[in-house]
């Protein structure tokens, strides 16, 4: 009996906690849908062109973007063939997003489902896996330069106090007592963001993108005029030439695309939720290529003047900015760094909630639908994002963060295949009910649950960048074979897998290959004909348990 009321207060509990579905909704909560994993519906396509270009300035006025420089000149490059780089960059991160995204504007559907098509409805599973690891570890890194940004604003308004407040941890932390607080400070301001639906999140993109701009140019006036000029930085002869700068500028390039390969592959996450099919391409052609090269331009020029000013070159902003406080704690000082510490709090809200809450959360709600969406999976990440402890990767990075970084040896050929799948083998046709039957009559079914094309494409578009890669770890890299071949993997990868896919499907063609279906279908209605004819069987036995009742007291009483 005890055993009984245990089961019956679990699927109590379990129905409870059971993610929310729409009043008259046409899906119900099963294993393979929820409400944030079906085509979005008309009222949630809210995102205009202008929303879209406020994601990609968010998006292009970042660290990686403001580092760039750095990377490029610690290859010997000089300041002119980084720019060049940068551009080639710019324009080759604009027609990815372009591409990877142009499923979900016209779908309305997220790389999740999309990848139930290519890799089967079981082996979806795979690059589900792959990106929520990705984002789990760069989650924590962002948080941590939320945290430095927390810091500076609160060395601003408390000066001295906090600025130079004593250190309590030991060395072995790889952080202060300072950063630690900040840190989790980031954390409670970031908590409220996941409760923010995705087709709302425009308005605070908008504000961030006046925010984070101010900042930047900000920061270059102030640095250029401080320093009476750009510094010498600018004028640095390249360190190396002929085939050795060749190679340098080519690696240079698909790091930096690389570093970028998790958010070019979900770019269907956000475009699902476009207005027309057209609203995300003014902010991936246009806004994209100008901020990502405008920020690489603004990092060199008042990294170049601060050093005239500090005497070292400081290429990340938040480590400049405490510099600054470390210096002075003048009035215009502490108001300079307050409001660059704001525009860089902001920026680092939106960009934990776009780049790794809301696709991160999409992904997770694939694993576990009925009691996982989005808001549930978004805030899951941030739980594990504060359990790695991510200063240990960003004070002291070490191999792990070369491995991290070079993560688009696996993410590429994933955004070829996506981009295969659409484009070459289904030409924009999908059974999108298929992706919601867990079961053979799906057209995604294939065999057992996995398309072995999918997985054959990403094998040969990986593996042979693996030998440069470990090499790349261990630090013995010597110019051969595989070490050129790393050095252009990100190209290689996403070349490779998208032609091997679309070849696989010349070779071996599936049936219902093309062709399109909606999204309720017959798994579907029958699944919630089921459902209203055990309500009605629950009716009809409750009123005949009520007559048979009726009648006993009839009985009794005669």
């Amino acid at each position: 009996m005890a055993n009984g009321e245990v089961k019956s207060r679990a699927r109590q509990w379990a129905k409870r906690l059971e993610c929310p579905v729409d009043e008259n909704a046409n899906y119900r909560n099963t294993f393979w849908c929820n409400r944030d994993l079906i085509p979005t519906p008309p009222d949630r396509r809210t995102w205009t062109w202008q929303g879209f270009a406020g994601y990609w300035v968010v998006c292009g006025i970042n660290t990686t973007a403001w580092t760039a420089g750095s990377s490029l000149l610690s290859l010997g490059l000089s300041v002119p063939q980084a720019m060049g780089c940068v551009v080639g960059v710019a324009l080759i991160s604009a027609m990815l997003a372009v591409l990877a995204g142009w499923p979900g504007s016209h779908l309305h559907l997220g790389f999740t489902v999309l990848s139930r098509a290519s890799w089967g409805m079981l082996g979806g599973f795979w690059p589900v896996l792959n990106r929520i690891v990705t984002a789990c570890i760069w989650m924590g890194i962002q948080a941590y330069w939320g945290g430095q940004a927390v810091k500076i604003i609160l060395g601003a308004l408390i000066g001295a106090p906090f600025v130079n407040l004593q250190n309590t941890l030991p060395a072995s932390a790889n952080t202060d007592t300072a950063s630690l607080i900040s840190f989790f400070v980031f954390i409670v301001i970031f908590l409220p963001f996941p409760l923010i639906p995705p087709e709302k999140l425009q308005l605070p993109f908008r504000i961030t993108f006046v925010l984070i701009t101010g900042t930047m140019f900000g920061m270059l006036g102030w640095s250029v005029h401080a320093a009476g000029g750009a510094g010498a930085l600018m004028y640095t002869p390249a360190a190396v030439s002929g085939s050795t700068a060749s190679w340098a500028a080519l690696f240079g390039l698909q790091s930096i695309v690389g570093s970028q390969a998790s958010g070019c592959l979900g770019q269907s996450d956000w475009t699902r939720y476009a207005r027309h099919p057209n609203s995300a391409l003014f902010g991936q052609l246009v806004a994209a290529p100008i901020f990502i090269t405008v920020t690489s331009v603004c990092g060199i020029l008042i990294t170049s003047a601060a050093a005239t000013i500090y005497g070292e070159y400081i290429w990340n902003p938040f480590e400049l900015l405490l510099v600054v406080q470390k210096h002075s704690l003048s009035p215009a000082a502490r108001a300079g760094t307050f409001f660059a510490g704001i525009g860089f709090l902001a920026d680092q809200l939106a960009l934990c909630q776009m780049l790794n809450g809301i696709s991160t959360g999409m992904d997770m709600a694939a694993l576990c639908p009925k009691w996982i969406n989005i808001r549930r999976g978004c805030y899951i990440l941030t739980i594990i994002a504060v359990a790695i402890c991510p200063w240990n990767y960003v004070t002291n990075p070490g191999t792990f963060i070369t491995v991290l970084s070079g993560w688009s040896v696996f993410l590429s050929p994933m955004t070829g295949i996506v981009v295969s799948d659409y484009f070459l083998v289904r030409r924009g046709e999908y059974h999108v009910g298929d992706m919601y039957m867990g079961n053979s009559r799906s057209a995604y079914w294939y065999t057992g649950g996995f398309n072995f094309r999918g997985f054959a494409a990403w094998t040969l578009g990986m593996a042979p960048l693996l030998p440069g890669f470990v090499r790349a770890i261990q630090g013995v890299s010597s110019g051969d074979g595989w070490d050129r071949l790393y050095q252009m993997s990100y190209f290689y990868g996403f070349m490779v897998s998208l032609s091997t896919y679309a070849l696989l499907y010349v070779v071996f063609p599936q049936e219902r290959q093309r062709g399109s279906t909606p999204f309720v279908l017959e798994a579907h209605a029958e699944m919630l004909s089921a459902s209203e004819d055990c309500d009605q069987r629950s009716q009809q036995g409750r009123i005949i348990e009520g007559q048979k009742l009726q009648s006993n007291v009839e009985k009794v009483e005669v």
